[in-house]
């Protein structure tokens, strides 16, 4: 991968990408996988809230459980246990830190475009 014709960019997967790296520490919007290794649970949560950014994260684990119980301990707007980050109608979508503020999609979106008034009478 890491070719790019015109707006095209060849599907690429990075490893042994380290936190020094400027792709570990950066949202990658396109068809790019970055991969880094971790000895622990703890260390994967630590190394991923050092991120400025909080858009979500995927884990893929066979304990669901015990994944379930972690996820609010992780800096992201969205956690996903075994799937890739999708967005869906149906779900609130957004990030936190600089991912962005608020929700779009669901009921939750809807408020994003409405314009609340208040009127004070005393």
């Amino acid at each position: 991968g890491g070719k790019r014709t015109g707006a095209f960019y060849t599907p690429t997967v990075l490893t042994d990408v380290t936190p020094t790296m400027r792709v570990f520490r950066e949202e990658t919007f396109g068809p790019v996988a970055v991969i880094s290794t971790f000895r622990d649970f703890e260390e994967a949560i630590a190394l991923s809230n050092q991120s400025d950014f909080g858009l979500g994260v995927a884990i893929f684990s066979q304990n669901v459980d015990f994944v379930k119980s972690q996820a609010p301990r992780f800096d992201e707007g969205a956690v996903y246990i075994n799937e890739m980050l999708i967005s869906d109608p149906h779900l609130p979508f957004g990030g936190i830190k600089n991912s962005g503020y608020g929700r779009e999609l669901s009921y939750f979106g809807v408020w994003e475009f409405a314009n609340i008034k208040t009127v004070v009478v005393k």
